[in-house]
Protein backbone atom coordinates (compact mmCIF):
# COMPACT_ATOMS: atom_id res chain seq x y z
CA UNK A 1 0.00 0.00 0.00
CA UNK A 2 1.42 3.64 -1.14
CA UNK A 3 2.58 6.02 1.62
CA UNK A 4 0.71 9.37 0.70
CA UNK A 5 3.29 12.41 1.00
CA UNK A 6 3.43 14.36 4.96
CA UNK A 7 4.67 17.41 5.66
CA UNK A 8 4.35 18.14 9.70
CA UNK A 9 5.72 17.75 12.98
CA UNK A 10 5.27 14.25 14.13
CA UNK A 11 6.86 11.28 16.00
CA UNK A 12 9.51 9.09 13.93
CA UNK A 13 11.40 5.93 15.15
CA UNK A 14 14.39 4.47 13.20
CA UNK A 15 14.98 1.27 13.53
CA UNK A 16 17.49 -1.65 12.66
CA UNK A 17 18.27 -5.21 13.07
CA UNK A 18 20.88 -5.45 15.86
CA UNK A 19 23.78 -7.75 14.79
CA UNK A 20 23.18 -7.74 10.83
CA UNK A 21 26.61 -7.32 10.06
CA UNK A 22 27.28 -10.22 11.60
CA UNK A 23 24.47 -12.14 10.08
CA UNK A 24 25.55 -11.10 7.25
CA UNK A 25 27.98 -13.69 7.28
CA UNK A 26 26.03 -16.56 7.08
CA UNK A 27 23.67 -15.23 4.21
CA UNK A 28 20.72 -17.74 5.61
CA UNK A 29 19.98 -16.10 8.51
CA UNK A 30 20.50 -12.61 7.04
CA UNK A 31 17.97 -13.52 4.77
CA UNK A 32 15.43 -14.93 6.97
CA UNK A 33 16.03 -11.44 9.74
CA UNK A 34 14.89 -9.21 6.30
CA UNK A 35 12.07 -11.78 5.51
CA UNK A 36 11.38 -11.58 9.29
CA UNK A 37 11.21 -7.69 9.38
CA UNK A 38 9.14 -7.05 6.18
CA UNK A 39 6.90 -9.44 6.50
CA UNK A 40 5.89 -8.08 10.38
CA UNK A 41 6.46 -4.91 9.64
CA UNK A 42 4.07 -4.72 6.97
CA UNK A 43 1.23 -6.58 8.50
CA UNK A 44 1.41 -4.88 11.78
CA UNK A 45 1.08 -1.73 10.03
CA UNK A 46 -1.51 -2.80 7.58
CA UNK A 47 -3.83 -3.95 10.32
CA UNK A 48 -4.42 -0.77 12.58
CA UNK A 49 -7.75 0.97 13.71
CA UNK A 50 -6.04 3.96 15.57
CA UNK A 51 -6.76 7.41 14.83
CA UNK A 52 -3.22 8.04 15.01
CA UNK A 53 -2.14 5.81 12.63
CA UNK A 54 1.55 4.58 12.33
CA UNK A 55 3.01 4.55 8.31
CA UNK A 56 6.42 3.34 7.90
CA UNK A 57 9.22 2.16 5.00
CA UNK A 58 11.43 -0.88 4.99
CA UNK A 59 15.24 -0.63 3.40
CA UNK A 60 17.70 -2.67 3.81
CA UNK A 61 17.97 -4.26 7.36
CA UNK A 62 16.13 -1.05 8.94
CA UNK A 63 12.78 0.56 8.77
CA UNK A 64 11.47 4.30 9.27
CA UNK A 65 8.08 4.85 11.43
CA UNK A 66 5.92 7.89 11.84
CA UNK A 67 2.83 8.86 12.92
CA UNK A 68 -0.01 10.34 10.86
CA UNK A 69 -2.98 11.33 12.97
CA UNK A 70 -6.38 10.90 10.57
CA UNK A 71 -7.79 14.31 8.95
CA UNK A 72 -5.85 16.66 11.18
CA UNK A 73 -2.34 18.72 10.11
CA UNK A 74 -0.55 18.73 13.69
CA UNK A 75 -0.83 15.40 15.59
CA UNK A 76 -1.97 15.33 19.42
CA UNK A 77 1.50 14.26 20.50
CA UNK A 78 0.45 11.95 23.88
CA UNK A 79 -1.75 10.03 21.66
CA UNK A 80 1.02 9.96 18.69
CA UNK A 81 3.44 8.87 20.54
CA UNK A 82 1.35 6.28 22.47
CA UNK A 83 0.25 5.08 18.84
CA UNK A 84 4.19 4.61 17.86
CA UNK A 85 5.00 2.63 20.90
CA UNK A 86 2.32 0.02 20.55
CA UNK A 87 3.42 -0.56 16.96
CA UNK A 88 7.06 -0.59 18.23
CA UNK A 89 6.63 -3.14 21.11
CA UNK A 90 4.48 -5.95 18.52
CA UNK A 91 7.12 -5.42 15.90
CA UNK A 92 10.01 -5.82 18.47
CA UNK A 93 7.73 -8.83 19.66
CA UNK A 94 7.30 -10.39 16.60
CA UNK A 95 10.95 -10.28 15.76
CA UNK A 96 12.03 -11.60 19.40
CA UNK A 97 9.88 -14.55 18.90
CA UNK A 98 12.16 -15.44 15.89
CA UNK A 99 15.00 -14.74 17.97
CA UNK A 100 15.98 -11.33 16.38
CA UNK A 101 16.57 -8.20 18.19
CA UNK A 102 16.38 -5.05 17.14
CA UNK A 103 17.58 -1.17 18.07
CA UNK A 104 15.24 1.87 18.28
CA UNK A 105 15.12 5.48 18.46
CA UNK A 106 12.57 7.83 18.56
CA UNK A 107 12.83 11.50 18.09
CA UNK A 108 9.82 14.06 17.57
CA UNK A 109 10.44 17.22 14.86
CA UNK A 110 9.84 18.07 11.48
CA UNK A 111 9.28 15.39 8.94
CA UNK A 112 8.19 15.39 5.28
CA UNK A 113 7.77 12.23 3.02
CA UNK A 114 7.25 12.41 -0.84
CA UNK A 115 6.79 9.83 -2.77
CA UNK A 116 8.38 10.40 -6.11
CA UNK A 117 9.34 8.26 -9.06
CA UNK A 118 12.03 10.00 -11.87
CA UNK A 119 12.49 7.04 -14.28
CA UNK A 120 10.36 4.20 -14.93
CA UNK A 121 11.19 1.07 -12.92
CA UNK A 122 13.68 3.55 -10.28
CA UNK A 123 11.76 4.47 -7.85
CA UNK A 124 12.90 7.39 -4.95
CA UNK A 125 11.50 8.09 -1.70
CA UNK A 126 13.06 11.30 -0.45
CA UNK A 127 12.89 11.67 3.43
CA UNK A 128 13.55 15.00 5.12
CA UNK A 129 13.24 16.44 9.23
CA UNK A 130 15.15 16.98 11.56
CA UNK A 131 12.82 13.99 13.22
CA UNK A 132 14.27 11.58 11.49
CA UNK A 133 17.93 13.15 10.82
CA UNK A 134 18.09 12.76 15.04
CA UNK A 135 16.55 9.31 15.01
CA UNK A 136 18.69 7.92 12.42
CA UNK A 137 22.12 9.67 13.87
CA UNK A 138 21.48 8.36 17.65
CA UNK A 139 20.76 5.03 16.63
CA UNK A 140 24.16 4.95 14.78
CA UNK A 141 25.85 7.29 17.03
CA UNK A 142 24.31 8.47 19.86
CA UNK A 143 25.90 8.22 22.92
CA UNK A 144 25.48 6.23 25.37
CA UNK A 145 25.58 3.49 22.60
CA UNK A 146 22.63 2.09 22.42
CA UNK A 147 21.93 -1.52 22.68
CA UNK A 148 19.99 -4.33 21.41
CA UNK A 149 16.81 -4.70 22.24
CA UNK A 150 16.64 -1.29 23.74
CA UNK A 151 14.26 1.65 22.36
CA UNK A 152 14.97 4.58 23.67
CA UNK A 153 13.53 8.37 22.80
CA UNK A 154 15.56 11.47 22.45
CA UNK A 155 14.93 14.11 24.68
CA UNK A 156 15.59 17.15 22.58
CA UNK A 157 12.57 18.83 20.82
CA UNK A 158 10.16 16.65 22.68
CA UNK A 159 7.08 18.02 23.62
CA UNK A 160 7.01 19.52 26.79
CA UNK A 161 3.68 17.72 27.87
CA UNK A 162 4.97 13.93 27.39
CA UNK A 163 8.35 15.28 29.38
CA UNK A 164 6.14 16.13 32.34
CA UNK A 165 3.86 12.93 31.80
CA UNK A 166 7.21 10.66 31.77
CA UNK A 167 8.76 12.66 34.64
CA UNK A 168 5.96 12.87 36.62
CA UNK A 169 4.56 9.52 35.92
CA UNK A 170 0.92 11.04 35.60
CA UNK A 171 0.02 7.98 33.10
CA UNK A 172 -1.44 4.71 34.12
CA UNK A 173 -1.42 3.19 30.44
CA UNK A 174 2.27 2.65 28.23
CA UNK A 175 4.36 5.79 29.23
CA UNK A 176 4.13 3.92 32.58
CA UNK A 177 7.17 1.66 30.73
CA UNK A 178 8.76 4.79 30.04
CA UNK A 179 11.91 5.79 32.17
CA UNK A 180 15.33 7.68 32.49
CA UNK A 181 17.88 4.96 32.97
CA UNK A 182 21.27 5.39 35.07
CA UNK A 183 22.94 8.88 34.26
CA UNK A 184 21.29 9.27 30.78
CA UNK A 185 20.05 12.98 30.82
CA UNK A 186 19.33 12.96 26.67
CA UNK A 187 16.76 10.14 26.46
CA UNK A 188 13.96 8.08 28.00
CA UNK A 189 13.56 4.28 27.20
CA UNK A 190 10.80 2.81 26.45
CA UNK A 191 10.31 -0.74 28.02
CA UNK A 192 8.72 -2.96 25.37
CA UNK A 193 9.80 -6.22 27.08
CA UNK A 194 7.64 -6.09 30.17
CA UNK A 195 3.91 -5.94 31.25
CA UNK A 196 3.83 -3.97 34.56
CA UNK A 197 6.68 -0.99 35.49
CA UNK A 198 7.56 -3.36 38.10
CA UNK A 199 8.67 -5.44 35.92
CA UNK A 200 11.55 -2.94 34.76
CA UNK A 201 14.30 -3.13 37.53
CA UNK A 202 14.19 -6.91 37.52
CA UNK A 203 14.69 -6.65 33.50
CA UNK A 204 17.91 -4.51 33.77
CA UNK A 205 19.20 -6.52 36.54
CA UNK A 206 18.83 -9.54 33.93
CA UNK A 207 20.43 -7.51 31.26
CA UNK A 208 23.31 -6.91 33.19
CA UNK A 209 24.17 -10.18 34.21
CA UNK A 210 23.66 -11.48 30.66
CA UNK A 211 26.45 -8.75 29.79
CA UNK A 212 28.85 -9.59 32.16
CA UNK A 213 28.23 -12.97 31.36
CA UNK A 214 29.11 -12.33 27.77
CA UNK A 215 32.33 -10.08 29.28
CA UNK A 216 33.53 -12.95 31.47
CA UNK A 217 33.31 -15.17 28.42
CA UNK A 218 35.53 -13.21 26.49
CA UNK A 219 37.79 -12.67 29.14
CA UNK A 220 37.90 -16.92 29.34
CA UNK A 221 38.51 -17.07 25.98
CA UNK A 222 41.56 -14.57 26.09
CA UNK A 223 42.86 -16.96 29.41
CA UNK A 224 42.17 -19.78 27.48
CA UNK A 225 44.82 -18.57 24.42
CA UNK A 226 48.10 -18.09 26.83
CA UNK A 227 50.87 -19.52 25.91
Amino acid sequence: MPINNYDGNTFVAFLDISGFKELMRTGKKAWKALDRLYQCGYEILRNQNNECRVEGIFISDSGVLFVRRNNQIIPNTAESLKSLLVIIKRVNERMRENDFMLITSIAYGKFRYQERIEFEGIEKNPIYGNAYVSAFLDNENGKPKIQPGQCRIVRENLPSNITQVIEQNQDDGIFRMIRKRGDDNKHFYYYWMVNDPLEIERFEQDYKNAYNLKYAGMLKALKGNRH
